[in-house]
């Protein structure tokens, strides 16, 4: 065989941290989940699986088998939750800037475009656990975020998008409040239930 379809096995070492970027409502509906998940979901879901257990045969019981992979699921969910809570880097929108940084586009920033058409536009640079569209919320990793970064009002720059190449006029930067939508228990949860 020759060296170049061998392939060596992955040493331990830690790769590099990604920083989860995000805004302190962002991080504060992240943290509202993985309470509810671990508080009142996680344990209703339990009970349910031990219920369906004392039944008798698992292999056929519907709920056991159900609660179970939804059990599964909480878990991961969880895990992920943790990590990204772990992770977070929170940047405040409201904080105080440079006059420089304060007039050019980062994360936090509200910009106001417009495209060739004369279009307007305004959306919000957040985290990626924190997009939105109907609120106009987009990620700082997003090809929009990426040709607006470091642009201050009056700015040329080009979109790259899957149409092709969009030239934008940057109208306005400004930094603010951010409103991000609160954690809300979904529909059908089985803590909801009781």
């Amino acid at each position: 065989m020759q060296k170049g379809f061998t392939r060596r096995p992955q040493g331990d070492e830690p790769s590099a941290p990604v920083k989860n970027y995000i805004t302190p409502g962002g991080l504060q509906r992240l943290k509202d989940e993985h309470r509810f998940l671990l508080i009142r979901e996680r344990p209703a879901v339990t009970k349910v699986v031990a219920w369906a257990a004392s039944l008798g045969d698992r292999s056929e019981n519907a709920d056991y088998q159900y609660n179970k992979r939804r059990l599964r699921q909480i878990d991961g969910r969880i895990r992920f939750l943790t990590k990204r809570i772990d992770a977070a880097e929170v940047v405040d929108p409201e904080g105080p800037r440079s006059k420089l940084a304060a007039a050019r586009a980062f994360f936090g920033a509200t910009v106001r475009y417009a495209n060739s058409t004369g279009t307007e536009r305004v959306v919000s640079i957040v985290g990626t656990d924190e997009v939105d569209l109907e609120l106009d919320h987009i990620s700082w990793v997003s090809p929009l975020a990426r040709a607006l970064m470091k642009s201050t009002a009056g700015d040329h720059v080009t979109l790259q998008a899957p149409s092709g190449m969009e030239d934008l006029i940057v109208l306005e930067v400004r930094y603010g409040r951010i409103p991000v939508k609160p954690f809300r228990e979904p529909a059908g949860a089985e803590a909801s239930t009781k």
